[in-house]
């Protein structure tokens, strides 16, 4: 495949977004290069002839090694881990492999002359801000060692880009699902705890039911509400805020959503009705580290990026999962 544009590295290239966002840079004919340490991710999530490297993201002396052998002039950084509940249980995890390893990603990016810097960041860093629907003007107050752990990357780059000669977009991603419609790639992680992946996995009879936790907040049916984005429309934002950089754009952090929001208990319905199966449902208590209900504004991405989202549905992300997650299926049993 011939390539008109610079080599970008992708961290975290065999997870769930990374894997979606190098198919997005093929389509846009840029040139991923792939890095991974596979603790999460899966070899096979990688396209055949991607450069691909088995190496952490932390490892600076490597990734700088790597970043100037391909002469990589921009980095998407996926790598890390994202789990609230989790966070809670395990903060110096979350530290690590999000704040330790991001700082050490891009001392590497600094060292090798890398120019743009795209992170993953995520509407964790707002915490309970009291409002539903929030912008970026909002003061981060995370309430999880996750948002945190994020959050301290967005102040290491704000802090660090400008003396490193880099620019940088910190996309807050609100709550991601959804599969490549063409069936590429999707969640293969068997332990994500994604509702959406969770909820197809049990209405396709993999597992005994969804757990619904917390029936007792302050929304329309007492469950919490999220504000989904498709996998695919959340990287074809990455790719954009490539081009906006390369073009002399000025750092930035940006909200990735929809501006509209469902209860999972209205998640767990549609789902359903898409799969056209019954689902069981348990209600559990609230999880530390929950929060009730969030909703990106998200008009400084679509201004900015001329960013236009193609699958804003929830059934359409409810069918395109469910295809992954039965496709998944007929591998295992093949």
């Amino acid at each position: 495949m011939s390539h008109s544009k610079p080599a970008v590295l992708v961290t975290g290239c065999a997870g769930y977004i990374g894997s979606h966002a190098v198919l997005a840079l093929q389509d846009a004919g840029w040139q991923p290069i792939g890095l991974d340490n596979l603790s999460n991710g899966s070899r096979e999530a990688v396209p055949a002839g991607v450069p691909f490297h088995v190496a952490d993201a932390g490892d600076t002396a490597e990734v700088q090694a790597i970043l100037e052998r391909h002469r990589v002039q921009a980095v998407l950084h996926f790598a890390g881990s994202t789990s609230v509940p989790e966070s809670m249980e395990k903060p110096l995890l979350y530290y690590h492999n999000n704040t330790t390893v991001s700082r050490c990603l891009i001392e590497a990016c600094a060292a090798a002359g890398v120019a743009h810097f795209v992170f993953s960041s995520t509407a964790a860093v707002y915490g309970e801000p009291g409002i539903v629907q929030v912008d970026e003007s909002v003061p981060p107050n995370p309430i999880s060692p996750y948002g945190q752990s994020k959050l301290m990357v967005e102040r290491i780059l704000a802090d660090s880009a400008g003396p490193a000669g880099m620019t940088y977009a910190a996309l807050r991603y609100f709550n991601v699902a959804g599969a490549d419609p063409q069936g590429r790639t999707g969640q293969r992680n068997p332990r994500a705890c994604h509702l959406i992946k969770v909820a197809c996995e049990a209405v396709l009879g993999l597992r005994d039911g969804l757990d619904i936790f917390g029936t007792d907040y302050d929304t329309r049916d007492g469950t919490g509400v999220r504000d989904f984005i498709h996998v695919t429309d959340l990287v074809d934002a990455h790719v954009l805020a490539l081009d906006y950089l390369f073009a002399g754009g000025a750092s930035t952090v940006m909200n990735c959503g929809y501006g509209r929001g469902y209860t999972v208990r209205e998640v767990a319905d549609a789902i359903a009705r898409v799969a056209g199966r019954p689902l069981t449902v348990r209600e559990k208590p609230r999880r530390a580290g929950d929060i009730g209900a969030l909703i990106a504004e998200s008009s400084r991405l679509k201004q900015t990026l001329a960013w236009q989202p193609r699958h804003d549905d929830l059934d359409t992300v409810l069918r395109h999962t469910l295809a992954w997650e039965r496709r998944l299926t007929l591998q295992a049993a093949s």
